[in-house]
């Protein structure tokens, strides 16, 4: 149901009188036009009516949104992630060397050279040279620094640029000094009975002759021979003898003989080689003791 407008209603009369004061007085207002104005009145005020019964709808103005960067938290924070300097390796021009188990230093590449010093586990040594297979290394000499030696390689370690190291020579070999072995190897008889050594010649001359002197303490009898020459005496009817005991090789040699089996007897015996005849040159003596 409709209300009634007490607004609309005011203005239909204000306009009714309007009309009224505007025509003449001698005019008659037409009942039709009055009316029609006041239905249209009326109608206009339903019609207000009814749009204010009507929701307004605004349309929502353009949002302009605004932007604020968030500030990282500490932990979001990015790590700086750092390249490591390199570290540069220092190498020596010189190589050095050292070992794991203390090694002879020699005059040459090689055992048959004279000792002339050692480099001991925890020492370092310049490295100057290697010779032409690479198992030796030439060094200044840990026990006499102004001198060089040779150092095996089998226990050594090697710092530095080795490949600009020269190949030496090695130094003629040496001459090993003069010198032999001496073992007792049994007795033998024929006409008495006599001991046998077996000689080897460990040195580096040659020997010619040999003095041989044996001593039975058991009896205090001595019993002594000069040959040149080596003479083993196999049994009654055999004998060889052998002009020279050359580097190397070996010989068996008899003694006089005893007149008495000197089995379990202590038994000394003085051994000399000599390079030359008659028991001349260069001489070597061992003693020895056994029990025959």
């Amino acid at each position: 149901m409709l209300k009634s407008n007490p607004i609309l209603l005011l203005a239909a009369v204000l306009l009714i009188v309007s009309l009224a004061c505007v025509l003449p007085s001698t005019v008659t207002p037409d009942p039709n036009f009055i009316n029609t104005a006041i239905a249209q009145t009326i109608a206009a005020g339903v019609t207000q009516a009814a749009l204010s019964d009507v929701p307004i709808i605004l349309e929502s103005p353009t949002v302009v949104q605004t932007f604020t960067p968030e500030l990282p938290t500490a932990a979001q924070t990015p790590t700086e992630t750092l390249t490591p300097t390199p570290v540069f390796t220092f190498t020596p021009l010189v190589p050095f060397i050292s070992v794991a188990v203390a090694t002879n230093c020699r005059v040459g590449p090689g055992r048959q050279y004279d000792r002339v010093g050692a480099l001991l586990v925890g020492e370092l040594a310049e490295v100057y040279g290697r010779d032409p297979t690479g198992a030796y290394w030439y060094i200044r000499n840990p026990d006499s620094s102004p001198e060089f030696c040779w150092l095996w390689g089998e226990y050594a370690t090697l710092v530095g640029n080795i490949a600009i190291l020269p190949v030496y020579t090695p130094p003629p070999t040496p001459t090993p000094a003069p010198d032999f072995k001496a073992i007792y190897v049994g007795k033998d008889t024929c006409t008495g009975w006599w001991v046998e050594f077996e000689l080897e010649n460990t040195g580096g001359i040659s020997f010619k002759s040999i003095s041989l002197t044996v001593r039975d303490t058991a009896t205090n009898t001595i019993l002594s021979m000069y040959a040149d020459g080596f003479t083993d005496r196999d049994g009654c009817p055999d004998s060889v003898t052998r002009d020279n005991l050359n580097p190397g090789a070996v010989r068996t040699v008899s003694s006089p003989a005893f007149a008495y089996d000197p089995a379990g007897h202590s038994i000394r015996a003085t051994i000399t080689l000599c390079s030359n005849t008659g028991q001349t040159g260069i001489c070597v003596s061992k003693v020895i003791n056994f029990t025959a």
